[in-house]
């Protein structure tokens, strides 16, 4: 169907026009396209290293491990929370075989996509979020928890990965800040081998501690990974560098299963039942130990396209999900998963992001209303919680298409959707960072990707909404 068709008009075609001559020429002249096992070995390649300091003790062993949103296998993300309170019971239960816990499926998952296009050469944009199913807020409280997430811009792709591509930047978030590193900043470490170039990052427990780092916020890891390596060796002290908060406590951590030189080096295992035991840390977090009393654990990576479903209102959201504050997005394909089967219509559909809790103690929103999910997050370079960063006016100005990109293009001019400002976002709208922050609250630096940036022959691919990895239906971690 002709964008033109649905309200564009003389002005919608010269802001098209505009876009056209913006759009590097290179773009066109070097379109091409990754595989879908290239996708995949890009996110397995460039997946994060967890570092993750725990607050196990006093009983509540396992509530700060990583899982995935289905571990209690009832396909209820209701009641997640509630559930996952009893981890410790499972825990205890697995020393002496089968139980009410057994099926279980705790899986450490970061549920992950890739967003691929040209722009003076192939250029990828990873996210991957790490998913926990219980928080405490400032009151003391208990949440479901699904904000935390690690983004990489790759910049240079030239075919598999390895091959010379660089990361321009990587974004973590603190809570409701955006906290960038660029290229060759300190903060800004990895642990390179031959399997993969893994970001290290630190993440706090899911206790409340106001003031200091609390409630699975990510850092950078300010250490090298010699830094991390040497302890291993030496049985050192288990302790991270973090950005802007010195030195702090690691007690357990999680390293990509699809990366066997980072799983070597560490020692990592997959967590199942037989070995949820053994990989349980018990200490608090004020808790210093040596490296041979960190638990290292093996993770999957998943797609947030599993998740998007769930929050379609003819997809039975009412059983994960509020039916207040609904998105609009307009559709150009069908979401599908990985058998190529549409799990989520095309056309004008409306999804409700508000969290459905079973004990009504919280109302945090899901994956489809993250401003990470479309780009529209305001960088910063502060990790301070006491110093902006959580501000929504640059959110709020792209919907409205009331703000013009660093090359002159508005969401609703990039797009070409002429009536969708203020109305509903467009499936494939994307702001692109440059990396670097602006002082000007609703403003970025960066540009939205225009016209159909998304389309192989334009050498993209937008896997916000495709689902690229097996789901291994009732298998535990590590198993095939």
């Amino acid at each position: 169907m002709c964008r033109l068709n649905r309200g564009l008009g003389l002005y919608g075609v010269l802001a098209l026009t505009f876009a056209a001559l913006c759009w590097p020429s290179q773009a066109q002249a070097q379109a091409w396209s990754l595989t879908t096992a290239q996708r995949q070995a890009f996110l397995q390649y460039y997946a994060p290293v967890v570092l993750k300091r725990g607050n196990g003790n006093d009983g509540r062993h396992g509530y700060d491990w990583v899982t995935n949103f289905d571990f209690d296998r009832d396909g209820n993300f209701s009641n997640n929370k509630l559930n996952w309170k009893q981890i410790p019971q499972y825990i205890d239960a697995s020393r002496t075989g089968p139980s009410a816990w057994s099926g279980w499926r705790v899986r450490p998952t970061l549920y992950t996509s890739l967003i691929e296009f040209m722009d003076g050469g192939k250029n990828l944009v990873l996210i991957y979020h790490v998913y926990h199913a219980l928080d405490k807020n400032a009151a003391g409280d208990y949440q479901l928890h699904d904000w935390e997430r690690v983004e990489m811009l790759v910049q240079n792709v030239v075919g598999n990965p390895g091959s010379g591509e660089t990361v321009a930047y990587a974004v973590v978030t603190q809570h409701k800040r955006n906290v960038v590193r660029r290229a060759g900043h300190v903060d800004l470490n990895f642990m390179q081998t031959a399997t993969g170039k893994h970001l290290l990052i630190w993440q706090a427990e899911w206790s409340d501690k106001l003031a200091a780092a609390h409630g699975q916020e990510l850092r950078f890891c300010t250490d090298p990974y010699s830094f991390f390596a040497g302890r291993m060796a030496s049985a050192g002290k288990a302790e991270a560098g973090v950005n802007n908060d010195g030195k702090k406590n690691v007690h357990y951590a999680f390293v990509p299963e699809g990366s066997a030189d980072a799983v070597a080096a560490f020692g990592a295992q997959a967590l199942t039942y037989a070995t949820a035991d053994a990989l349980a840390s018990r200490y608090d977090n004020g808790k210093t130990v040596t490296w041979p009393n960190v638990k290292r654990i093996t993770y999957e990576l998943q797609d947030l396209a599993d998740i998007l479903p769930t929050h379609w209102q003819y997809g039975g959201y009412a059983t994960h999900w509020k039916d207040t504050s609904p998105i609009d997005f307009w559709l150009e394909s069908p979401i599908v998963n990985e058998a190529g089967q549409a799990e989520v219509s095309a056309g004008m559909q409306r999804f409700f992001p508000q969290t459905r809790d079973i004990e009504n103690e919280d109302d945090r929103e899901g994956y489809i209303a993250k401003k990470w999910l479309l780009g529209t997050f305001e960088l910063n370079d502060s990790a301070s919680d006491f110093g902006g960063g959580g501000s929504s006016e640059f959110h709020d100005n792209a919907y409205a298409s009331s703000v013009a990109d660093s090359r002159g293009r508005t969401r609703a001019s990039a797009s070409g959707y002429g009536t969708s400002p203020g109305t509903f976002w467009w499936q494939h709208d994307y702001f692109v960072h440059t990396g670097f922050t602006d002082s000007k609250d609703g403003v970025e630096h960066g540009f939205w990707l225009p016209g159909a940036w998304y389309s192989p022959t334009n050498g993209g691919f937008d896997g916000r909404w495709v689902q690229l990895f097996d789901d291994r239906p009732g298998l535990e971690s590590g198993q095939r």
